[in-house]
């Protein structure tokens, strides 16, 4: 019988993970901002071959290091299917989270404490939208927690020699560095070790065991996993001619990590930021916080390790991240895994208690009552939200049926709650997010595909210019070179908009009658004719319009003005 219940939970909790983080996998293309980026990248790396040097467009791309887009690129080269292919690396390392955060809460704690934690975590509003979209941050996450579960394996499981398993240690070592070469900041799981050295130190049950030679075979491993990308990589920009490559080295080894770290330029926020991160992103796994504090009170005062380790760790990384001014929400997304196995121990005590359950459930009904609310203004009335939606982002013909999806999810809240009764409001809660994230997956995510994706306003750019003509982008986005159905002629992507104007329009004057132009409006010459030009409508916040070699007769008998900056344009001789 007892087999028979753990076999139960675990395909339980593992279907239920798929289920949410894969709903909707291969019905949307990427979106803005990042998504179409990596995208884009990856398929370039597939189409050239030169997967060592990212390029976006003509152009280097020096932002990133480049192991998530090797990810998507090595996914398409299996799947043949970008839908599929930009998705999985971020489902992947999702699910692989979850199985390190359960099988940690289960070696250290109880099988129970690891599918709380496990729940706790799949969850998390942060944690499940960031792993339903292709960016980097999932696979990161993948690593540090990774890196987690090998440095507390070692760190706090000893064998019965009294040392530590040295292999788990050297993976947990190498996590961080492939971390650190997906994004620069997986190296943050290694601010584990100071506390472990402190409680070490001080007498807590924590071995760090740093006189023993097979220390060093952690970093070690850590040099080792870096250098798979980073030794080719200066290798080949050293011995490349070119100065573009040279600087592409400094830019992503200086300016992306150390100096971008030291000295933020966007993403201003005050210190505090991320206290309201945890508090409101992190829910409704914080909705426990009130009764967590106390409880880690008192177990750290009972001197055990299990809650110090990942708890101290949790407060470093807020540190780290708080220092800068430039702060994004997604910075402190790595620290969630380990603040849910913390929790994870608490929680059956925790939802015995009355308050809690009522705290709960009236969370549950609120969110149901919202979204059937929600829902039921776009269909009967015309609220701001709807115009939000149709004016910035094209959505027109699907407003309504967007509207019945947002209905529907707060039906089948409302269901769920009066099915579990106020004695279960977590599993109410539960099956209510359960079907938010399937009917995002499956209904709304299709819904905004169009219009968010740029795929609807490059699929009737194609129509109008027809299959025998060139298209040319100026002022251009990821997405529009993405979803493009033809190759599409660039003019680089950092390039002052004025100057693509005057490339775009000299390009165009050597084949006036094949050649189109598609501009963001706020880069649109004015001595383009907009009685001859073609108004795409919105996309993605943003203004397009095509613009034929007649509209643009006139842009070639002497300087122009842009309307993005005023700057005059002179036409290409």
């Amino acid at each position: 019988m007892l087999n028979s219940t753990r076999s139960r939970d675990a395909w339980l909790f593992w279907i239920i993970a798929l289920l949410v983080l894969g709903a909707g996998l291969g019905l949307r293309d990427p979106w803005p901002a990042d998504e179409p980026r990596f995208a884009l990248v990856a398929r370039q790396m597939v189409e050239s071959g030169d997967w060592l040097f990212p390029h976006r467009g003509i152009e280097l791309y020096s932002d990133k290091p480049p192991l998530f887009m090797w990810l998507q690129a090595a996914a398409y080269t299996v799947l043949r299917d970008w839908r599929v292919a930009f998705l999985l690396p971020s489902l992947l390392a999702a699910l692989g989270t979850l199985w390190c955060v359960v099988d940690l809460g289960r070696r250290l704690w109880t099988r129970k404490v690891g599918y709380y934690a496990g729940w706790a975590l799949l969850f998390a509003f942060q944690f499940t939208w960031q792993s339903k979209k292709a960016q980097i941050d999932p696979v990161v996450v993948f690593w540090i927690t990774l890196a987690n579960y090998g440095l507390l394996r070692h760190l706090l499981q000893w064998r019965r020699d009294g040392r530590g398993d040295w292999r788990l240690w050297t993976l947990g070592w190498a996590a961080a560095g492939l971390g650190t070469i997906t994004k620069g900041v997986g190296a943050i799981a290694l601010l584990m070790l100071i506390p472990a050295g402190i409680a070490s130190l001080r007498g807590w049950s924590v071995r760090v065991q740093a006189r023993d030679a097979r220390f060093w075979l952690g970093p070690l491993a850590f040099v080792a996993a870096a250098c798979v990308w980073l030794v080719p990589m200066v290798i080949a920009a050293t011995g490349h001619g070119s100065p573009e490559y040279r600087g592409y080295m400094d830019d992503i080894l200086l300016r992306q990590t150390a100096k971008r770290y030291g000295n933020s330029w966007d993403h201003g926020q005050p210190p505090w930021y991320f206290a309201q991160v945890v508090l409101t992103m992190w829910l409704p796994t914080m909705l426990a916080l009130p009764w967590a504090l106390p409880a880690w009170r008192r177990r750290l005062r009972r001197r055990d390790p299990r809650y110090l380790l990942p708890l101290a760790w949790w407060a470093l990384v807020l540190l780290f991240f708080s220092i800068p001014n430039g702060k994004r929400d997604m910075y402190i997304l790595p620290a969630l895994p380990m603040v849910c196995l913390a929790l994870a121990p608490l929680l059956p005590g925790i939802l015995r208690k009355r308050w809690p359950r009522r705290l709960t459930g009236g969370f549950a009904w609120v969110m149901a009552l919202a979204l059937a609310g929600l829902g039921a203004a776009m269909w009967f009335g015309e609220p701001g939200f709807e115009r939000k939606l149709v004016a910035e982002r094209g959505l027109a013909e699907g407003a309504r049926a967007m509207a019945a999806s947002l209905m529907a999810v707060g039906v089948w809240g409302i269901a769920s709650l009066c099915w579990f009764g106020p004695r279960r409001p977590v599993a109410g809660l539960l099956s209510l997010l359960t079907g938010l994230w399937v009917g995002f997956g499956l209904l709304m995510a299709p819904l905004l595909n169009d219009s968010s994706s740029a795929r609807g306003l490059m699929t009737e750019v194609g129509r109008r210019i027809g299959p025998d003509a060139e298209l040319a982008l100026v002022a251009w986005r990821e997405q529009n070179l993405l979803m493009a159905d033809r190759p599409a002629t660039t003019f680089g992507f950092k390039l002052d908009f004025d100057e693509q104007m005057r490339r775009g329009l000299a390009w165009q004057a050597q084949s006036p009658r094949t050649r189109w132009l598609l501009v963001q409006d706020v880069a649109l010459a004015d001595c383009v004719d907009a009685q001859h030009s073609l108004h795409m409508g919105n996309a993605n916040r943003r203004g397009w319009t095509l613009v034929p070699g007649a509209a643009a007769a006139a842009c070639g008998s002497g300087p122009v003005h842009s309307e993005a900056t005023g700057k005059k344009l002179q036409p290409d001789e």
